[in-house]
């Protein structure tokens, strides 16, 4: 016969687990946090992220948590206020129409060259070419638009 520690970490019975948290009500929730955590729940948090966490810690005891290395990527990124800026490779071509006109802007090592002028910024280029202020990123499609697919945002633990 199984340990009861060891069938915690089968995943059926961990996703069994976590089904049993989509139900509960919110105080019943913030109760199974400070069970598992030991300590109150931040007050802000909603009861969609307090299900979140409470599961991931869950997963966490039951298969192990993140290796060193991610852990320090993430720490890097909370000391330093978010990710890391994206990186163009010098002579990289972006490409972008408007209002039927295709134009090309080539990344430098000092900016981005666009009809022969050297921009410090990708939305120096945007708002010359639209005439209003544009994120350059968002114009040429580096960054999405702030719309995630629905199966994205729907709740899903």
């Amino acid at each position: 016969m199984r340990s009861h520690a060891a069938a915690k970490t089968e995943p059926a019975a961990i996703e069994a687990e976590i089904a049993h948290l989509r139900p509960l009500a919110f105080d019943a929730l913030r109760q199974r946090w400070r069970t598992i955590f030991g300590r109150l729940p931040p007050a802000a948090l909603s009861k969609d992220l307090l299900g979140r966490m409470i599961a991931w810690r869950l997963q966490e005891r039951a298969f192990g948590g993140l290796d060193r290395e991610s852990l320090s990527f993430l720490e890097g990124l909370a000391r330093h206020g978010g990710s890391p800026r994206r990186r163009l490779k010098p002579g990289t071509v972006l490409v972008r129409e408007h209002r039927g006109q295709r134009h090309m802007v080539t990344v430098a090592s000092d900016g981005f060259e666009w009809q022969g002028t050297t921009y410090a910024s990708l939305s120096a280029i945007a708002r010359a070419i639209t005439g209003t202020a544009w994120s350059g990123p968002r114009f040429f499609a580096l960054r999405p638009n702030g719309v995630l697919p629905t199966a994205v945002t729907r709740s899903a633990w």
